[in-house]
């Protein structure tokens, strides 16, 4: 018999299908059918609103009405047979809806690439024109990244101006290597959302370090601002530094 308690429910007309709620979900309660986010049990869902943190577009939400109770028991036995069956999430996970900005990848270093982790420039930054790649992970943008995502755990975070790849000139070498890249613009997207994206993160990825590469132009500079304010408002203090990078792809100050 239900029983009025929290549960997710799915706005449909937000909703695109990207899959991040599901990921974010430790009851397996979501499922992307038809391309759109389905509950597909009441007694799977806590009501806690995990899932709320992975959704880019805030189709998904936590409301109260008469459902089944949650049933951890259930919830076991659910992910149990998932993992029979092979439906686990692994390090690379392909949504139902199969798009493929949004599936979560963990890569092993690719040949030639050089990890500095949190020391600085490595020898490859050296070498304009070297063609391997220091990126770990994906997604990278800060909207499709889940607070939840593997690779943000314990992770020297450069959260990243989008243009800032683009301007200077050997980015991979210098400022990638034993990162984990969040990238976004502050001036076209939401910094509500930002804010409450780095909150959730600092909270609960135990971030060792943050590096904010961003360019001169002035919108560039709400975004070492917004991780300040997230890191205040989940009541961490993190070392972050601020890097600056000119339109001509020249460091101006650390």
């Amino acid at each position: 018999m239900g029983k009025m308690r929290k549960i997710v429910e799915i706005d449909e007309e937000l909703c695109d299908g990207c899959g991040m709620c599901a990921i974010a979900c430790a009851e397996g309660a979501l499922e992307i059918r038809e391309g759109k986010a389905r509950l597909i049990k009441e007694s799977y869902c806590d009501g806690l609103g995990a899932c709320l943190s992975g959704c880019p577009r805030g189709a998904v939400q936590v409301i109260e009405r008469e459902a089944d109770e949650f049933d951890p028991e259930e919830v076991e036995e659910h992910l149990d047979r998932q993992k029979a069956a092979g439906m686990e999430k692994p390090e690379e996970f392909t949504m139902a809806c199969g798009c493929p900005s949004s599936q979560i990848a963990v890569f092993a270093p690719t040949a030639g690439s050089v990890s500095k982790g949190r020391s600085g420039v490595t020898d490859a930054s050296k070498e304009f024109g070297a063609e391997s790649s220091e990126l770990s992970h994906w997604p990278i943008q800060i909207r499709l990244v889940p607070p939840s995502a593997p690779f943000l755990k314990g992770a020297d975070l450069l959260v990243v101006s989008d243009c800032a790849p683009v301007a200077y000139p050997n980015f991979h070498h210098r400022f990638v290597g034993g990162k984990t890249v969040l990238l976004g613009c502050p001036k076209f997207d939401n910094k509500d959302e930002y804010v409450k994206k780095f909150t959730d993160i600092f909270r609960t990825a135990g971030i060792r370090s943050v590096t904010v590469v961003d360019m001169e132009v002035p919108c560039c500079s709400a975004l070492p601002a917004i991780v300040r304010k997230a890191m205040s408002e989940a009541g961490k203090d993190i070392p972050l530094e601020e890097i600056v990078i000119s339109t001509r792809g020249k460091i101006l100050g650390r």
